[in-house]
């Protein structure tokens, strides 16, 4: 029989058991997919695994890649809505179905340069992050680029041209309506069903990374590439509001600088990463991060250049601006307020 010391003690004991477990915070992730690459594999995935060290916080982490987890990719911002995961790797282009703000980050022929996506990105940050607290009860911590978006064919190609009369995989709308202006056919297909799309000649032509591209197997199924940067594929991380708003103003801190940080250091990845896999992809070396194939690089001409170029005040901002006005009466003004004051439009 306990004495009422040891009752005490007994109790104490239960109770201070109790609040440390009730202090640890306990996340779930939802990750890119298991099979797109290098930065899912060397950077996403290491770092929430790593969580508690990576932030300082007390805190225990179940990651899961949304192939892994039977989620769409098209369904991010739903899941974080929901509350079913706490925080959300988005796919950028695949979730702005659900949110046109978002594609306001990346219009084709905006970001053509990694310089260039820094300061775009910046600029129309913080309007997609309200819209995404207004509408999905989600938080944007931070975006990255998955690197420059170029397009891989089955056959032979001499530039933008031959896309006329093609079946070409895109990654979001804004995409469909430029290949769609080139006469091609533009489609929506989750990135793990394209390689063998391609090999099936379901698709002619599709559009991504080079280094997403290499560790999907794609050039097993294609032939030629065209290296001309349409986007940077901005993705970014989010957390459900509830879960920040159940953390304290310090634990905020700790995970907001961390993943900034993550973010940042992607930045510097993906451009390394692009290169490498662009050299990878055609059998030249050095090839140090993925596996060598032997595409054809088709060289990109000045009319292509021009065509990309003049594809934002042309084609992918007119079009945008009507589907993102739809959604916020204030979103083209706040865009050509931020992004298209740096561009003179």
């Amino acid at each position: 029989m306990l004495t009422r010391t040891a009752l005490v003690t007994a109790v104490s004991a239960a109770l201070m058991a109790s609040v440390s477990q009730a202090s640890t915070l306990s996340i779930q992730v939802l990750g890119q997919p298991a099979g797109s690459g290098l930065i899912a594999q060397q950077k996403e995935q290491p770092f929430f695994t790593n969580l508690a060290e990576n932030t300082g916080l007390d805190i225990t982490v179940q990651y899961l890649p949304v192939d892994v987890a039977g989620v769409p990719d098209t369904d991010g911002l739903r899941v974080l809505r929901s509350g079913l995961f706490d925080i959300v790797s988005l796919r950028g282009p695949q979730v702005s179905r659900d949110e046109p703000s978002i594609l306001g980050l990346d219009l084709i022929g905006l970001n053509t340069s990694f310089e260039a996506g820094r300061e775009h990105v910046a600029a129309f940050y913080d309007y997609v992050d309200n819209r995404l607290q207004e509408r999905f009860n989600a938080k944007l911590l931070g975006t990255w680029p998955a690197g420059p978006q170029v397009i891989f064919c089955r056959g032979e190609i001499g530039g933008l041209d031959d896309l006329r009369g093609k079946r070409v995989r895109v990654g979001d709308q804004s995409a469909a309506n430029f290949v769609g202006q080139l006469g091609a056919t533009g489609i929506s297909m989750p990135f793990g069903d394209v390689q063998q799309s391609l090999s099936r000649g379901v698709i002619d032509c599709a559009i991504t990374g080079p280094a997403s591209a290499n560790s999907g197997g794609w050039p097993e199924a294609t032939t030629t590439v065209l290296p001309i940067a349409l986007q940077l594929a901005i993705n970014g991380y989010a957390i459900n509001l509830d879960t920040w708003n159940g953390m304290t103003e310090e634990q905020q801190t700790q995970l907001e600088s961390a993943i900034a940080e993550l973010s940042d250091g992607i930045w510097a990845y993906s451009e390394e990463l692009y290169e490498d896999a662009m050299r990878c992809n055609a059998g030249e070396t050095p090839c140090e991060y993925g596996t060598p194939y032997s595409l054809t690089e088709v060289p990109v001409t000045e009319e292509d250049l021009a065509k990309v170029a003049a594809a934002v005040e042309e084609v992918s901002l007119p079009i945008w601006a009507r589907q993102c006005n739809a959604a916020a009466a204030d979103c083209e003004d706040v865009w050509r307020a931020t992004v298209g004051q740096k561009l003179g439009l």
